[in-house]
């Protein structure tokens, strides 16, 4: 890869056009970004003894998905200057620990989840044990990958990354939403409880996903914090849009059964606030994530106001 190659490009089509870049320019740049995050997952797993953990960790890696951490983490490091070959380790660690996260997940001990992505889930496919260990291998190796390959970046800045990235997905992080998940099943729970659940379940991975993208890319304290307000409130919004898509979308286009978290039993915002308070909460929730850009460049920060709206209006 060219060093600072997306940031390179996107300075190419700011300068063509002077205006925030158009719908179509970040979708280009998006599909851009995904391609380049593809082929260094790709090379971050080869095929090598034991050949079924590195098969398991590749099936669930390599199978597609909307990458929205490594892209979130790749335009934030390039908002505060940074460039993309410096952060791409650090893109590939959070999609790693997503993929992780989503093997574990769709465990029988967990949601019960036989499809993902249009897919047979990891388990399924490679058996429950090979799954755990699969997952188990893709979180160990992500810490790995950012520090055996994360180049010309001062010490400090990717042990303050690294030490952000393991509080957001452990006990006090992803895995606290995740608990509160399994216990609030079949219980009625409040929409604040519900809140927490997924500010901890999902939007902290978002929240990691920006703050260490600008802390690799050498953004101030205030960058970073307002980046941090700005990913923690998208991805609440991608929860409530996921809720919503689960009671309105097929299997086909979700990828995975519909419906499947009424039939568990378990909260959801459409079921707490009904589907037209939804999508209410939901532009209100791009404002407010909109809000937290207004200091920032508006020709850097329109991958970030456009991928707010694509969230949101996402067919899947």
């Amino acid at each position: 890869m060219e060093s600072s190659s997306i940031a390179q490009e996107f300075r190419t089509k700011s300068e063509d056009n002077p205006l925030p870049m158009s719908l179509l320019q970040f979708k280009e740049h998006m599909t851009s970004i995904v391609k380049r995050v593809n082929k260094a997952l790709e090379e971050a797993v080869p095929s090598q003894h034991p050949m079924k953990i590195h098969e398991a960790m590749k099936y669930t890696l390599l199978a597609g998905g909307k990458r929205v951490c490594p892209i979130l983490c790749i335009i934030s490091c390039l908002l505060v200057g940074g460039d993309d070959e410096s952060v791409m380790p650090m893109a590939c660690a959070l999609e790693m620990i997503h993929d992780m996260s989503l093997i574990h997940d769709d465990l029988p001990c967990m949601d019960n989840a036989n499809l993902r992505r249009g897919k047979p889930t990891n388990h399924v496919v490679f058996g429950e044990s090979t799954a755990v260990l699969a997952g188990d291998a893709l979180l160990s190796l992500a810490f790995e990958h950012i520090a055996a390959q994360t180049t010309n970046v001062p010490a400090d800045r990717v042990v303050r990354a690294i030490a952000e990235l393991g509080a957001a997905i452990g006990s006090k992080g992803m895995v606290a939403g995740q608990i509160m998940d399994l216990e609030g099943e079949g219980k009625d729970i409040s929409l604040s409880e519900l809140e927490f659940i997924h500010s901890h379940k999902t939007a902290k991975l978002a929240e990691a996903s920006a703050v260490c993208g600008a802390i690799i890319g050498g953004g101030s304290d205030v960058d970073v914090e307002r980046l941090r307000k700005y990913a923690r409130t998208i991805g609440l919004l991608f929860q409530v849009m996921d809720d919503v898509l689960d009671v309105t979308k097929s299997l086909e286009v979700l990828g995975k059964p519909a419906s499947k978290d009424s039939e568990s039993n378990k909260a959801t915002y459409p079921k707490l606030m009904g589907l037209d308070n939804c999508r209410k909460y939901a532009n209100e929730l791009v404002n407010q994530a909109i809000e937290e850009l207004a200091d920032f460049d508006p020709v850097r920060a329109a991958p970030l106001y456009h991928l707010a709206r694509y969230i949101v209006d996402r067919p899947r």
